[in-house]
């Protein structure tokens, strides 16, 4: 028979989900900035393909243009693939430390340090994933003002 569970028990957890709540607001900004990302990821990889159709059907003194933008949409890709994966990594951080909040409470541990410096790691990751975008953009409007 499972043993009772006490008033201060559940405080404890229900503590810990108020907790929690504030990390889980992060993680939706993160989601939304990696569906962003993807979008462009997207819209650079198909303007990719349709350069690449394009070279094969004009004269060579014609592809230095295209090959030039083709080498802007790698340099955006990379900048893209980039913030994704900080972005990716932000949000698995963020997880980990809720769950290590978690693992605290249940346990009755001191994960103070640990929460602490996932949290910080997240925020550093989810930093250079909006770095990312943020240069990502700038190179796209430069490439426009250029063109």
């Amino acid at each position: 028979m499972p043993a009772p569970v006490s008033d201060q028990t559940i405080y404890d957890i229900s503590h810990v989900i108020q907790l929690s709540v504030a990390p889980v607001f992060l993680l939706t900004a993160i989601g939304t900035i990696l569906g962003v990302m993807s979008a462009r990821l997207a819209r650079i990889v198909d303007r990719a393909r349709a350069l690449h159709e394009r070279l094969e059907t004009i004269t060579e003194d014609r592809t230095p243009p295209i090959h030039a933008e083709m080498r802007t949409l790698a340099r955006r890709r990379h900048l893209v693939n980039l913030g994704i994966t900080f972005g990716t990594s932000a949000a698995l951080l963020v997880c980990v430390s809720i769950a290590t909040v978690f693992l605290g409470a249940v346990l009755k541990a001191n994960v103070a340090v640990p929460v602490a410096s996932l949290f910080i790691l997240a925020m550093a990751s989810f930093v250079a994933a909006l770095v990312c975008f943020l240069r990502e953009v700038l190179l796209a409007v430069r490439s426009l003002i250029l063109a």
